[in-house]
């Protein structure tokens, strides 16, 4: 089967399963795992955050970040198609206690003129705004990058308001690729960043929660409470650390098959690839004009030997990783074509 369910779907590599089977472990609750902290140390470096936090998934690390950077009974300002919104079971208003006040845009990136707007200030009727939450790369708008001073200008301004910045970057290192900067200048404005060992990096478990120490030390109280408390986790640090090292350099291979997708569904009669030209590795398109839903299309081609996700009625979400090939994206756009109306 080709894959392009999610970059979640990679395989350790075989540098992994050496690191996970000859890792050195402690109890990670106590502090005593040697390589989780040597993980989290490194986190904290290629972030530039004084410290950093291994947790099991995302959503956990987002969950922990928004509720250190909050109140309860406050407000956090997304864009509407954000996973802190869409994909984490309302954790933000479940664990919280926070309202999301959710911002249209054509690309998933919140400028500061679509920000200031909806900022509340405290008062008797509504709800005040506690912190501001981006994403990047943006995964719903199609891999879309921040570019740099956006980053720098929407947290300048927060921050002279007193508001703080979370940064879900489970695919920083891709936006990085992307825009020719480094991870450390993506998160260095924000105030808290999570980032995903599990997707584009391909580790088998695991994310990173970033930030100043102080909140990094309240929030392992929360993963406790959580239920992350993990123990020997070193056996899935160990996968991380390879991962950190090893997989960035590939990213740019997964953009440019990506590239290479969006341009082949492009070339289809009644396809419309949106963005027209993935900015990383992740391909958006609505078949609607076929006259075949979206549902329809990618069952028929998991029968041809090709998984990919319907993410509404009509549109689909194609996404390129290590364990995906030039020819196994060749391929899957001649199923593609082949299982589509008129063929």
């Amino acid at each position: 089967m080709i894959d392009l369910r999610s970059d979640t779907v990679t395989k350790p590599t075989a540098a992994m399963r050496r690191a996970m089977a000859e890792a050195e472990v402690g109890d990670d609750v106590y502090g005593e795992d040697p390589t989780v902290n040597r993980l989290e140390e490194r986190a904290a470096e290629i972030t530039g955050k004084e410290a950093a936090l291994l947790v099991p998934s995302g959503t956990m690390g987002n969950t922990i970040a928004i509720k250190c950077l909050t109140r309860h009974g406050q407000e956090v300002i997304c864009e509407s198609r954000g996973h802190l919104l869409n994909y984490e079971l309302s954790m933000t208003a479940w664990f919280s206690g926070c309202l999301i006040r959710s911002v249209d845009t054509p690309d998933g990136i919140l400028t500061w003129d679509r920000i200031q707007p909806v900022i509340r200030p405290a008062g008797p009727h509504a709800a005040d705004t506690g912190c501001i939450e981006l994403e990047n790369t943006h995964n719903m708008a199609g891999g879309t990058v921040y570019p740099p001073e956006v980053l720098r200008e929407v947290c300048a301004r927060a921050h002279a308001l007193g508001l703080r910045v979370h940064l879900d970057g489970a695919r920083i290192f891709n936006a990085a690729e992307a825009c020719g900067a480094s991870v450390r200048d993506l998160c260095e404005p924000a105030d808290t960043v999570m980032f995903c060992l599990s997707k584009a990096l391909g580790a088998p478990v695991g994310s990173m929660l970033a930030g100043p120490r102080d909140v990094i030390a309240q929030g392992r109280l929360y993963r406790k409470r959580l239920g992350g408390g993990m123990r020997q986790a070193g056996v899935l640090a160990a996968a991380g650390l390879v991962a950190l090292e090893e997989t960035p350099p590939k990213l740019a291979e997964d953009h440019a098959n990506a590239k290479m997708l969006a341009e082949g569904l492009a070339n289809m009669r009644g396809v419309r690839v949106e963005p027209a030209v993935p900015a990383t590795n992740i391909v958006i398109f609505d078949v609607g004009a076929t006259g075949l839903a979206a549902a329809e299309l990618s069952a028929r081609l998991r029968g041809r030997g090709v998984l990919i996700n319907p993410i509404g009625p009509t549109t689909l979400r194609a996404v390129t990783h290590y364990d995906v090939s030039r020819a196994d994206c060749r391929r899957a756009l001649e199923e593609i074509a082949a299982a589509l109306p008129g063929r």
